[in-house]
This record gives structure tokens, C-alpha cells and sequence, in this order.
């Protein structure tokens, strides 16, 4: 019966209790941002780690020995070059070099100069037979330009070779078998009126003048042809004949 009669007080108080706590979490819940009523709390996940706090100063060296030296660190780069150094001592003499091979080079080289002078002789000669005309040491060689003597002697000059000079009836046949027209020589009486000298100088040996000649017709005929007959005549030298020049031969 006493059991009865208490359990209406009994009830009271669990209700009591359990709306003292909804309420005591209400309150919480107005000063706390997140909380849980009811449910057991567990750990959160790890935050990240916080920056790197500043370097602190060097510390004192520890007891102990010393360690041992680490590794060379890489070379640097190199220096400037020095001043050269005072010459040494001369050495001794050496042995005797080996010169066989070396003569034989020679030989072989003497032999291959001989081989050219043969081809250049040769050559020579065609040139002789294609272009000019040769008595005895002189190869006589033209061009096939008309000009005026002063023209003549520099382009013969250029060739290392002089204007075209008979010295003998052989080499002014020569000269006109050559000649395909009328030619200039290297005789003039420039320097002195009447006497006629070489142009690479002394007074003339051989002389084959046509009749009555020279006349220096019009008081300027200062210069030499030789005519398609063999004969010469005195000539005005601005006037245009064909270039032959004189080569030793």
C-alpha cells in the first residue's frame, strides 16, 4: 500500500531531473557554439602543422671531440694564367734523327719537278705552234689588235715582254710570216729626230727600209711598221697597227 502511495512522488522527480538537464543544455547552447547533449565526446582529426617559428641564434660549441673533415667541396673555377717562367737549362743532344724518310720524300718530289718541266716544254712548244712564231730564242706573238704604239708597248710590258724588235732578216721573216697585217716595231727616233734606236735602248744593227724611206713625212713620223712585204716604214705613232710582242724563248 506504502508503495502505491509513493509513486506518484516518484515520477515527479524523474521528470523534474530530466527537465533540469534539457534546460541546463539549453543554456549551453546559447554560449557554446557546438555541444552535445547527451553523446559521449571523442577525439577530433590532427589540425596541420603551425609555421616554421624564426632561426634562433648560433649556440655555443658541444663537449665532446671535434668531428672528422668532411668530403672537398667542387673546384672553383680556374685561375688567371701566370707569367712564363725563365728558360731552363739547354738539354743535351739528342740522337740522329732517322732521315731516310725524308730523302726518299725528297726524291719523290725531285722526280715530280722533273715530270713538270717536261709538261711545261711541252706546253711551250704548242703554244709556240698555235700562237707564234719562233726564231731562235725569240717566240714573236700577237693578239690580233690594232692600237697605237704607246698601247703596244704597255701591253707587251704587262706580258713581261717587249714590242716585237728584228735584229736579222731570219727574225723579221718571222715576224712577218706571223704578222696577219701591217705591225708595229720597237724602233723609234722619239728621242732624237733621224736616229733611230730600240725601245729597249742602242741604236739599230739591221734595217730593212722600203725604198726612199724613212721620210718623217709631215714631220711626225716617229714610229716603225713593218709592211706585209717585209719592208719598213716610218709612221706617225698615234696611228693604229697590229700589237706583236717579243718573248725570250
Amino acid at each position: 500500500m506504502f508503495l502505491f502511495s509513493s509513486l506518484p512522488v516518484l515520477l515527479l522527480c524523474v521528470v523534474t531531473a530530466s527537465y533540469s538537464e534539457i534546460k541546463t543544455c539549453e543554456d549551453a547552447q546559447k554560449t557554446c557554439s557546438v555541444i552535445t547533449c547527451g553523446i559521449p565526446v571523442t577525439n577530433g582529426t590532427p589540425g596541420r602543422d603551425g609555421r616554421d617559428g624564426p632561426k634562433g641564434e648560433k649556440g655555443e660549441p658541444g663537449p665532446g671531440l671535434r668531428g672528422s673533415q668532411g668530403p672537398p667541396g667542387k673546384m672553383g673555377p680556374p685561375g688567371n694564367i701566370g707569367k712564363t717562367g725563365p728558360l731552363g737549362p739547354k738539354g743535351q743532344k739528342g740522337d740522329p734523327g732517322d732521315t731516310s724518310g725524308v730523302e726518299a720524300k725528297l726524291a719523290n718530289l725531285e722526280g715530280q719537278i722533273r715530270i713538270l718541266k717536261s709538261e711545261l716544254d711541252h706546253v711551250k712548244k704548242l703554244q709556240t705552234f698555235s700562237l707564234g712564231k719562233k726564231s731562235r730564242k725569240k717566240l714573236y706573238v700577237t693578239n690580233g689588235e690594232m692600237m697605237p704604239f704607246s698601247k703596244v708597248k704597255t701591253l707587251c710590258a704587262e706580258l713581261q715582254a717587249t714590242v716585237a724588235t728584228p735584229k736579222n732578216a731570219e727574225e723579221n721573216k718571222a715576224i712577218q710570216d706571223m704578222a696577219p697585217n701591217v705591225a708595229f716595231l720597237g724602233i723609234t727616233d722619239e728621242v732624237t729626230e733621224g736616229q733611230f734606236m730600240y725601245v729597249t735602248g742602242g741604236r739599230m744593227t739591221y734595217s730593212n727600209w722600203k725604198s726612199n724611206e724613212p721620210n718623217d713625212h709631215g714631220s711626225g713620223e716617229d714610229c716603225v711598221i713593218l709592211q706585209r712585204d717585209g719592208l719598213w716604214n716610218d709612221i706617225s705613232c698615234s696611228s693604229s697597227f697590229l700589237a706583236v710582242c717579243e718573248f725570250p724563248a
